[in-house]
């Protein structure tokens, strides 16, 4: 059925911090949801930070109206009730330092022993218990900008995902790629089946595509001997060739459309098939109109075809960057979510169903950011300024989808007002202190 619940921040940090949830993102104040997690039990972990900056000379002495970062994940039940809230990155009351020491924008994955996998765009991977109360291990990165560029750290894998038999599907990053300063996402990976990743060890990660494969100034030191290719690391002109840019140029108007490309977070159709979004460079003059392409590969890293049917400039996810495709790997199924449309393909690429915006009754779908799919089948999506996750069962037949949309998004004004009454929210904030608070 048709769901919608908050996201919640704990009672005791707004108190501690005396944040003022009237503040706005101009005031240094900012609450942004960045991942969703469903787990097989039902379980929603949805990743968020939320940050108080101040300019130094403007800062207060009083240490609980300082700056502070928090990361914050939230376990929520399958009722929507928040029962587990973890807070990392900024330091325990003691002083002491957090053991996830980073907060950003970073992703959220739950393995199928339930541990949840935390990881940020240069490899650093976290793993943490399913009910968040313990730091199981860490593969950090330093986050400097010489630590970058010398190619330090114990990185692991960046957007992970999990396909149904548990093989895990993300994306290295790699340093030393051409003039590239500090590491680059570049390489898609996928571990072998069976494989488990477990505190302690590296599960190996099969490369299966290489974005960019200018790797010449690429030295020993740069290579993670975890990431494979042909049974040695990658890098050093040892990678899947061709490359994932040459390959996707074959859909491109011209022969320079994808130099500069950038990748984005693989999602899983299957167990070997995956969607993979390529993405041509960025300019400050906007991007609308520009090349892009949501790459089909197998886990042999061939191209079986593309997500077809979107339009590059009516369609463009570049407006507002919304990038991100969902796949539901029990129905092989794909998903997108952006400002002119929901769309959901079936596993060969067809486009099966178009919600457009432009209509009324999907209009509201412009404020809501495409999160995940559980294996249920239900589709997660967050307004992005209201702080609601709003859950919407996916009916049989794709064709069906626009109808189930229309109906969820006629409900969520009624479900909404509800929510308002019981927790009184403040500027769409909304706070709670049933959830047993943990700390990193």
């Amino acid at each position: 059925m048709v769901h919608t619940f908050p996201l919640t921040l704990p009672a005791a940090m707004v108190e501690s911090h005396r944040i003022d949830l009237t503040a706005k993102p101009s005031d240094g104040w900012h609450f942004d949801a960045f991942d969703v997690a469903a787990a097989p039990s039902g379980d929603t972990y949805v990743l968020y930070g939320a940050r108080r900056y101040r300019a130094a000379y403007d800062a207060p002495r009083d240490p609980v109206r300082q700056d502070f970062t928090y990361g914050v994940v939230t376990r929520f039940d399958p009722d929507g009730s928040p029962v587990d809230t973890v807070l990392f990155a900024q330091p325990h009351p003691d002083g002491s330092p957090s053991g996830m020491p980073e907060a950003g924008d970073m992703t959220i994955a739950v393995l199928p022993d339930g541990t949840v996998a935390l990881s940020d765009r240069t490899g650093g991977t976290f793993l943490v218990s399913a009910d968040l109360s313990r730091l199981l291990e860490s593969w950090a990165m330093p986050h400097s900008w010489m630590a970058e560029t010398a190619g330090t750290g114990d990185p692991y894998a960046a957007g992970l995902s999990v396909t149904p038999s548990g093989r895990l599907l993300g994306v290295a990053a790699e340093f030393r790629l051409d003039d590239r300063a500090g590491a680059a996402p570049n390489t898609v990976v996928v571990s072998e089946p069976g494989s488990t990743l477990v505190p302690g060890t590296k599960t190996v990660l099969r490369a299966i595509a290489s974005l960019d494969d200018r790797d010449g100034r690429q030295t020993e030191a740069d290579l993670r001997p975890h990431v494979r290719f042909r049974g040695a690391p990658v890098g050093r002109g040892n990678r899947p060739s061709p490359s994932l840019t040459e390959l996707v140029s074959a859909y491109a108007r011209t022969g320079y459309a994808y130099r500069d490309c950038t990748l984005g977070r693989p999602a899983p159709l299957g167990d070997d098939l995956f969607v993979v979004p390529v993405l041509s460079r960025t300019f400050r003059s906007g991007n609308r109109g520009g090349d892009f392409t949501f790459a089909l590969l197998d886990d042999q890293g061939r191209l079986t075809g593309r997500l077809e049917g979107l339009h590059l400039y009516e369609d463009s996810p570049f407006t507002g960057s919304c990038f991100t495709v969902v796949g539901d790997p029990y129905r092989g199924r794909a998903y997108h979510l952006n400002r002119y449309g929901l769309y959901t393909w079936s596993s060969d690429g067809r486009l099966r169903a178009r919600a457009a915006t432009e209509d009324k009754a999907f209009r509201a779908l412009t404020h809501f950011a495409l999160m995940a799919c559980t294996p249920a089948g239900e589709l997660l999506l967050v307004h992005r300024k209201q702080n609601l996750l709003l859950r919407i069962p996916v009916p049989h037949d794709p064709a069906d989808l626009p109808s189930a949309v229309a109906t969820a998004l006629r409900t969520y004004g009624s479900r909404r007002t509800a929510l308002k009454k019981r927790f009184a929210p403040v500027n769409w904030h909304w706070t709670e202190g049933t959830a047993r608070l943990h700390r990193l």
